[in-house]
């Protein structure tokens, strides 16, 4: 018996009684011990099941903050989720959803996932849901976003990508706290197409041990033989898990880290694996250096937008500098290309914690501007983003001097509603080596 079916076991025979936490999978109907759980129930997991509606006593969970229904039947958001008073995350990835109604999402609403649908259309009310902060929809065949999205003055992630999008609104960049977007896998992207160059054959690989993994795929330390009289060059293989994440297809993470180009602060892809012998798309990508150590750990439940640094973790400021130096080059270099990163976050940067070196990595949410598009103000969304890992680092600062000042200055230019008074990425690095080049002994 596996640990869901332990819990739908004890459940059924009144062992939960005050449990917070409930996952229950391979469900064709709710059981109504569930809402014997009404005083306690915060997060409700019905993932992988037969489902294709929820009862009219959801309304009993007075408690409930989080549901997630992903890999079901629905083929709607159920109305009645708009009765549960507490409920601000919901996920329904995966099903056949057609269909949001203006009723169906409750007040408190932050954190909406509903990623590999069948969604065409959008519902206004997302726009009077004024805690929403974070819009997963990938995968749906949207064609356009509703008007009243441009007063979702609280939103601060949106994924948009492998719909059937051919423009953009011109509000979309203007919104005040847009710091990640991705429009990967629409019409209105740049066509581009991988060079055969930047194939690489399977059968040069050596993998060895896993590195980690993420949302989209694991990634192993390995070997690759570049040429019959060459000698094996040491490299890490990521192998992407299936073909669509919340962040969008890996086609479009392959294409568009093979069309950045090579950057010393960037961990772009050396090639694609053409031929893997289950068909899974894979990408070779530089190894870094033992002790190279990734900035912090992606968001939870509870910070929803915000990454979560390690309990002990402080920083000099004179490390945060250089990091900040690394990235914001990075950045300058994929927005020169016509690319946003989509994705800046301290989860995404790697660095040496010996000497401050760092490089941004992950490219799932990259997206290319289209032509004739306002790169400037496309850009300055990934301003805010820089200004917010700002904020955060140095809130981790070890000490307090003169720099730690001139940090926090940038931050708040960057993080500032109007997105046309941000400074754009190209004049904060300026400012940030001109830092550099000072040292924090002399700025005045």
């Amino acid at each position: 018996m596996n640990k869901q079916d332990c819990q739908l076991y004890d459940l059924c025979q009144g062992n939960l009684a005050g449990a917070q936490t409930l996952r229950l999978s391979g469900l064709k109907n709710i059981p109504d011990e569930v809402f014997d759980l009404a005083d306690s129930l915060e997060i409700l997991d019905l993932s992988n099941g037969f489902l294709s509606s929820l009862p009219a006593q959801m309304s009993k969970l007075k408690k409930l903050r989080i549901l997630f229904c992903s890999n079901n039947r629905f083929e709607e958001v159920p109305e009645i989720l708009s009765d549960c008073k507490e409920l601000s995350q919901i996920g329904f990835r995966a099903n056949s959803i057609k269909k949001i109604s203006e009723d169906a999402l409750p007040q408190k609403l932050r954190w909406l996932i509903v990623t590999q649908n069948n969604l065409s259309t959008l519902p206004n009310a997302l726009a009077e849901r004024p805690l929403l902060q974070k819009l997963m929809l990938s995968g749906n065949e949207l064609t356009g976003l509703p008007e009243g999205l441009q007063n979702a003055s609280a939103l601060e992630l949106l994924r948009l990508s492998a719909n059937r999008l051919e423009y953009l609104p011109p509000w979309l960049s203007n919104l005040p706290s847009l710091a990640w977007i991705s429009w990967s896998g629409n019409p209105l992207e740049p066509n581009i197409t991988i060079n055969a160059q930047n194939h690489i054959s399977w059968n040069a690989l050596e993998i060895g041990t896993m590195l980690g993994q993420g949302a989209s795929g694991h990634v192993y330390e390995s070997k690759w033989l570049p040429a019959h009289d060459e000698p094996m060059v040491p490299v890490a293989v990521k192998i992407f898990k299936g073909a669509m994440t919340s962040d969008g297809m890996p086609k479009s993470e392959i294409i568009t880290s093979l069309n950045a180009g090579k950057h010393e602060n960037l961990l772009g892809a050396i090639g694609r694996v053409a031929d893997h012998p289950s068909g899974q798309e894979a990408l070779v990508l530089p190894l870094l250096p033992k002790g190279w150590e990734i900035l912090a750990n992606p968001p939870d439940f509870f910070s929803c937008t915000r990454d979560i640094y390690e309990p002990e973790f402080r920083i000099e400021p004179e490390k945060a500098l250089e990091i900040l130096r690394c990235i914001t080059r990075a950045m300058v270099h994929l927005h020169s290309n016509a690319i946003l990163h989509g994705d800046l976050y301290a989860h995404n940067i790697l660095w040496d914690i010996s000497e401050g070196q760092a490089v941004l990595s992950d490219f799932g949410a990259a997206c290319g501007v289209p032509e004739n598009a306002d790169i400037d103000g496309w850009t300055k969304i990934e301003v805010r983003a820089l200004g917010l890992l700002i904020e955060e680092l140095a809130s981790h600062f070890k000490s307090e001097n003169n720099l730690v000042i001139k940090l926090k200055e940038i931050s708040v230019a960057c993080i500032q509603a109007n997105c046309s008074w941000r400074p754009q990425m190209r004049e904060i690095l300026d400012f940030i080596s001109e830092l550099s080049r000072k040292g924090c002994c002399s700025i005045a």
